[in-house]
């Protein structure tokens, strides 16, 4: 940790060192004046005045008070340009001679106007959501219709392209591939990411960034790639806000609201907000092996209830430095009750019964800070940031078993703590008008402990289930730094990175024998340093068609869940582990993109390549502690490398003036390797000798195909209709058949300005929406899952607040806006 602070502390020193010395020859003249709104005819404030030499290099500059009025010192004589700037107006700018007779200058009244192309107000959402291929990543511009798909992010990520949700864990997909970062306005988050998915609510997102080649500016983390949630950033100056309320139904309620403020007035900006989801969601299923007869029923209730808290604060100390802050709390309180029944055929003597009650509880803390100075070039700034986290999870489980030969009832209490600590400190240089570079240092301090006891879920030699515990430790530190260098020269853009890592992981597992005080430790170390480069080409061929080539390494370490040897989850036939000696896999990603613009809308398609090392894979044993019993257990493992590819195409088209869509299709493959064990069923005392050893490799073709379409019946009223198909998806242990649905939806603008906005959805209209598995390894299975797919959901928002004037906004690493508003 040393090491880095010493890093930053010296290239932070020789970039200010480098920063050019104020000019001894500035003389006494002033520039003053006033600035005006041309529409309204009333005084602007907080506008940007900047005085630059006759090289358009800034000399000085200051912003306008309440009453519109600015006063500008220390000007040199000679002619200088006087530029009046401000977020959704149109510039001004004069020039001015500063001399003899004329060293104090007033100008009089300065009217500006809107400018409609660049207007940065939160109120303002498009009707229709707009798809944009960038150098590095597809944008997707979320527009009030895709809002009406659901209340949160969950709800509507399955209609944006590439991205897939699995509605029963909430488990997040890019690519057919979950090794993905889910970030909010470019921060990681302690919050699992399906309670946070479901915590941000729809009407909050502007856009949805997939970055599927991260340049050497972002972390390397994730095969498939980043998803980057941007929200709405309120920057009017005055008292606003938003109000949202949102209501879904089909076995059970659902519901979800929220509310977010902002106060922006002179040099400080404060924000808050807070949203909930309260829901239970029923599910229910039923496991059948084939061969033996073994059917297993399932009966589940999962409650959540979380309440997520946000407040903020910016302060523009001047025109060069801005000084922020926020923390995030969320408090999560659910679990799930439920119950497992195994039927043994016609032997119904011979029937269990598990019954569960699964209590969750956790925490989360995020507290940030941010400096940002600004030099005297456009765009010239260095920024640091630095973030921390706590997650507190405590998860108990009663398990209580009935019926003939079933096991005893036993208790499991799981203790997590999770501290991440995230530093960060960039550097921009615009060197010319089309070259740019980017340098950064970095260092993620992480740590977790788990605390898990049972009073008798291990199964020992005798035969008798004994009461264990098991601690885990796990402290992985990563100190990074990165390059950045990028380049137009006519109708060609190049990105050129390398992002250079040293890890240092240390794990400790400690298995105790509560019955005899025995303890047995499980020790694992891997430190190893890593390069990773990045590229990016783009050629602009005309207006209308742009083509973009791309290459990027990346790595998936492995997750706490992947490495914790605790179990994940315990059913009567299947259990799930981690594996603390898990090594990263590393990826070799290429991508190839072409643009077509129409005049009413726009077509991108692209092809991409994987090579993938040292695969992180399932694997699947016969439990020997019960054989014969059917039971399975699921462990983690690194295999050989392996290949992937794919290909997408995705449009945004209006057709007509009330009419508009959005469609997609993607085509992934992939040969994935692994192994499972199996044990023939018919075989009675079984021993060992009988588990056969199978080397497993599948290649899977899955493809998606979906349509948004959005109609405008009148200025007020719009209806929507959503339609997708899920191809089959196979897997190294389990077939998935396809899956399609129709989602319908309705949005009604009403009040003033149109604040208030009703929404109407109704999912899985046609009722087909369902999950159904087959599976041959280390069983003969079929599986059939029915969630609450058929739901209606109905929202209410209104935004209020009467402030006009933007206000200027702090920037976050990835130069989108950060302050101000907005959940998380």
């Amino acid at each position: 940790m040393k090491h880095f602070f010493l890093m930053l502390l010296m290239v932070s020193s020789a970039i200010l060192s480098a920063q050019p010395k104020s000019n001894s020859d500035i003389k006494n003249g002033s520039i003053s004046g006033r600035v005006m709104d041309a529409d309204l005819n009333e005084p602007l404030p907080y506008v940007n005045v900047i005085i630059k030499d006759a090289n358009n290099k800034i000399i000085t500059g200051s912003i306008t008070q309440a009453d519109g009025t600015f006063k500008v010192d220390k000007i040199p004589a000679g002619v200088v340009k006087v530029e009046i700037k401000f977020i959704g107006y149109k510039t001004i700018e004069k020039e001015i001679n500063i001399g003899r007779n004329s060293y104090k200058i007033n100008v009089g009244d300065i009217y500006l106007s809107e400018d409609a192309e660049n207007l940065e107000e939160v109120t303002i959402v498009a009707e229709t959501s707009t798809i944009q291929q960038k150098i590095d990543r597809k944008v997707v511009n979320v527009g009030k219709d895709l809002t009406t798909s659901g209340p949160t992010a969950s709800d509507i990520m399955n209609n944006i392209p590439s991205v897939n949700v699995d509605q029963q864990t909430g488990n997040i997909a890019l690519r057919g591939n979950l090794n993905v970062q889910v970030m909010v306005d470019g921060k990681l988050s302690n919050i699992p990411t399906a309670q946070l998915l479901r915590q941000i609510p729809s009407t909050s997102i502007k856009q949805i960034e997939l970055i599927t080649n991260p340049s050497a500016k972002y972390n390397p983390d994730g095969m498939s790639g980043i998803i980057n949630i941007i929200l709405h950033k309120n920057v009017n100056v005055g008292f606003n806000g938003n109000v949202n309320f949102g209501l879904g139904y089909q076995l059970a309620p659902k519901f979800n609201s929220s509310i977010d403020m902002n106060y922006r007035n002179g040099k400080l900006n404060f924000y808050g907000s807070y949203g909930n989801n309260i829901s239970d969601n029923i599910n229910t299923g039923i496991l059948t092996q084939t061969e033996s007869g073994l059917t297993q029923l399932f009966d589940i209730t999962d409650e959540r209830n979380s309440h997520l808290f946000k407040v903020g604060i910016d302060y523009y100390i001047n025109d060069k430095h801005t000084l922020s802050f926020f923390t995030n709390q969320n408090i999560f309180d659910g679990g799930a009750i439920g119950e497992t029944e195994l039927i043994f055929g016609d032997m119904s003597s011979t029937n269990q019964l598990q019954i569960f009650d699964n209590n969750n509880e956790n925490n989360s803390q995020q507290y940030n800070a941010n400096y940002k100075l600004d030099f005297d070039d456009k765009g010239h700034n260095i920024e640091l940031e630095v973030d921390h986290n706590i997650f507190e999870n405590d998860i108990f489980t009663d398990n209580n078993f009935s019926g003939f030969g079933s096991r005893p009832d036993f208790d499991e209490f799981t203790e997590t703590d999770r501290v991440r600590t995230e530093i960060n400190l960039d550097y921009v240089n615009p060197l010319s008008e089309t070259s740019k570079l980017e340098a950064g240092l970095q260092a993620r301090l992480f740590e977790n402990t788990i605390d898990y006891s049972s009073d008798g879920r291990v199964l020992n030699e005798m035969g008798n289930y004994i009461p264990t515990s098991t601690n885990f430790d796990y402290e992985r530190n990563i100190y990074s730094a990165y390059a950045s260098y990028s380049f137009q020269k006519n109708k060609w853009s190049y990105q050129l990175g390398l992002r250079a890592e040293t890890v240092n992981v240390d794990a400790l597992a400690i298995d105790t024998d509560l019955t005899n005080d025995t303890t047995t430790d499980f020790p694992f170390e891997n430190d190893y340093v890593q390069v990773y480069p990045s590229a990016f080409v783009t050629y602009e061929a005309s207006e209308k068609n742009s083509y973009q080539f791309s290459f990027s390494r990346r790595v998936d370490r492995p997750g706490v869940g992947q490495v914790n040897p605790i179990p994940e989850f315990n059913t009567p036939l299947i259990s799930q582990f981690g594996n603390p000696e898990l090594e990263p896999q590393f990826t070799n990603s290429l991508e190839v993109n072409y643009t077509r613009n129409f005049e009413k809308g726009s077509l991108t398609t692209g092809v991409f390549y994987r090579l993938i090392e040292d695969e992180i894979n399932q694997g699947v044993f016969v439990d020997r502690s019960t054989l014969g019993s059917g039971r399975v257990i699921l462990r983690i493992d690194n295999f050989d490398n392996t290949s992937a590819f794919g290909f997408e195409v995705s449009s945004n088209y209006r057709p007509t003036k009330w009419w508009s869509f959005n469609a997609s299709f993607d085509l992934y493959g992939r040969t994935q390797r692994g192994f499972a064990e199996t044990l023939d069923p018919t075989i009675d005392n079984p021993t060992e000798s009988d588990i056969e050893f199978n080397e497993v490799e599948v290649d899977n073709l899955i493809y998606n195909f979906r349509m948004f379409n959005n109609f405008k019946v009148t200025k007020k009223l719009s209806l929507s209709a959503f339609a997708m198909y899920r191809g089959k998806d196979t897997g190294l242990n389990f077939e998935m058949e396809p899956m399609y649905f129709v989602n319908l939806g309705l949005r009604y603008n009403f009040l003033e300005e149109n604040r208030a906005t009703f929404s109407l959805n109704f999912n899985n209209v046609f009722d087909t929406q369902e999950v159904n598995i087959t599976s041959e390894r280390p069983f003969n299975q079929e599986v059939s899952f029915v969630p609450e797919f058929k739901t209606i959901f109905a929202g209410l928002s209104y935004r209020f607040g009467g402030g006009k004037y933007r206000a200027k906004s702090r920037k976050r690493r990835d130069n989108d806006e950060k302050s101000g508003g907005g959940f998380l």
